[in-house]
């Protein structure tokens, strides 16, 4: 075996090897990827009661007022307006819906990187030993001959479909022959330009900007879906303002109720004293007190999940969610009747709802797809024009001496046609695109039916709610006045406590049905609003998608 031959055969086994240890390490860590430990992803381990907490054997035998006085709190008053701000600037949803604009951005920066310039460079060695038959001595001779070639050029895209191709190819041929060149070693320096351009399928610039329309379209449809959801969270941190506003609302009647039912015990222990009544009311009005208090901690425990729901949204670092740290909404509710017009909030919706607008940009899509389909519809029709000049001599100087004296020119001029017999497959993409456009055309109208109706329910329960506030207001009058005769005529041993507890009960769900009603008809604004696209108040929302990172 030649030495050549030995190392042509080193270099296959080498290559192999490695080509064999890469792939058996495939999956396995060996090319870099994490390893998770399999007990980590397969085993499920238990917790005892005694590893969540304290175990006692006999419960507390005191029952607490309220959740929050075993540890000092700090309250933290917001307005909705602030509520809004600290979303935009702090939400974690938001944040990452932030980024998708500028990551669809990129995708118009690929597009249009097709038609950037290409440099090109090919480098070859050749050794060629190739027998020659001698017909005078009819014997055969060797021909042997090796070679560099240096192929550098520029390739530039062309946005009609096109390409320009330059390049100068360069060799140096050396022989070892009786019937060598007049020049040995041979050199060729040649400068060499090819155009070509399809006349029919894939020719012009409609057809071939497609790749940057869809980009620009899904750029534009990301910022609509991104707008849509920071309008989307936005509504959900007023609700869950609001919900916040009625869950303290609540808790503070349930405490004025249990203000209540300890008047009611001290009443009750009043009359046992004077006689007037007997041991049992006692045990009533204390049964009625431990009732009460059962309602706080359930209110509180609702109370501090709603505050933890808010402070998820907002997710600022002065106000963590194991903190004793309260929000106090200072917003108040404003239960003032509003009339709506339902044919404007339509017309609005149809105007500013995002969704509709994804919809139209995915049309006009699809409608570009479609005349693309058509396009290629069409045979292929290539124009090609090559102009060479060409360069020879005994050195590299003498071969491009030549070339700069352009007295050996090449000239080339051809047509390249292709027709599909049949053209099945672009009669299916042509068809498929039409049944795309068909579809976009029917989601935009089944949109507009959903947006319609989301509207008007919302207004209807707006108004639905406004009578909710005013029988519950009417509610709470009476049952104020049930309960002044309930205590009165206790007094006056003609009720038991029972009886009056039952009425600062009913007293007590009243205001809980008022506060209830009130913020029920703040988020029905909210509805209204989010319904049309738009966010309540008179503040504007601007947002701004995250820049990429630097170059």
């Amino acid at each position: 075996m030649s030495n050549r031959e030995w190392v042509c055969a080193t270099a296959v086994a080498c290559a192999f090897a490695a080509a064999t240890m890469s792939c058996r390490d495939i999956g396995k860590g060996g090319t870099g990827e994490m390893v998770v430990p399999e007990d980590h992803l397969r085993n499920i381990d238990s917790v005892a009661p005694s590893d969540i907490g304290k175990q006692f054997d006999q419960p507390p035998t005191t029952l607490p007022t309220t959740r929050s006085t075993t540890q000092p709190a700090a309250e933290v008053p917001l307005t909705i307006s602030q509520i809004r701000e600290m979303t935009l600037r702090n939400n974690l949803d938001i944040k990452v819906e932030l980024l998708n604009p500028s990551i669809a951005r990129e995708n118009i920066n690929q597009a249009e990187a097709a038609y950037e310039g290409l440099f090109t460079t090919d480098v070859g060695y050749s050794s060629i030993d190739q027998p020659v038959a001698n017909t005078v001595s009819q014997q055969l001779s060797g021909s042997e001959s090796r070679g560099w070639d240096v192929t550098p050029g520029l390739r530039f895209p062309l946005r009609t479909g096109g390409v320009i191709d330059i390049n100068t190819p360069m060799t140096r041929t050396d022989v070892d022959s009786a019937s060598a060149n007049v020049f040995n070693p041979l050199f060729t320096s040649d400068v060499a330009a090819r155009i070509s351009q399809p006349l029919l399928r894939g020719g012009g610039i409609d057809v071939n900007a497609q790749q940057i329309r869809v980009a620009f379209y899904g750029y534009q449809q990301q910022q609509a879906a991104t707008k849509a959801t920071v309008t989307r969270l936005l509504a959900e941190a007023d609700r869950a303002y609001w919900r916040l506003y009625a869950a303290r609302e609540t808790v503070r009647a349930l405490r004025q109720s249990y203000d209540l039912a300890v008047a009611q015990l001290e009443r009750a222990r009043r009359q046992v004293r004077a006689g007037l009544a007997a041991e049992v009311e006692i045990v009533r009005a204390e049964s009625g007190v431990s009732d009460q208090v059962e309602n706080i901690i359930r209110a509180e425990n609702t109370l501090h999940q709603r505050e933890r729901d808010l402070k998820r949204m907002l997710n600022s670092p002065d106000l963590p969610m194991d903190a004793s740290t309260f929000i106090t909404p200072a917003t108040e509710p404003r239960p003032v009747y509003l009339e709506l017009d339902n044919d404007h909030l339509v017309a609005r919706a149809m105007d500013q709802r995002m969704e509709l607008l994804e919809a139209e940009l995915q049309i006009a899509q699809d409608n570009a797809s479609v005349r693309v389909a058509r396009h290629e519809l069409l045979p292929i029709v290539t124009l090609d024009y090559t102009y060479n000049i060409n360069g020879l001599g005994g050195s590299t100087q003498d071969s491009w001496s030549l070339v700069r004296t352009n007295d050996f020119a090449d000239h080339r001029v051809g047509v390249n046609i292709q027709i599909p017999l049949g053209n099945e497959a672009a009669r299916s993409r042509l068809r498929q695109a039409l049944l795309n456009r068909l579809q976009a055309l029917a989601t935009r109208e089944q949109r507009e039916l959903q947006i319609r109706q989301e509207v008007l329910d919302a207004a209807d329960q707006l108004a639905s709610d406004w009578q909710s506030i005013l029988a519950a207001r009417e509610r709470v009058v009476l049952a104020q006045r049930l309960l002044d005769v309930e205590i009165r005529q206790f007094e006056q041993g003609l009720r038991t406590s029972t009886e009056v507890l039952n009425a600062q009960n009913e007293l007590a769900q009243a205001k809980v049905s008022e506060i209830s009603a009130l913020t029920n008809y703040q988020i029905d604004q909210v509805d209204v609003a989010f319904a049309t696209g738009t966010v309540l108040g008179e503040a504007r929302v601007v947002w701004q998608p995250t820049p990429p990172p630097a170059r």
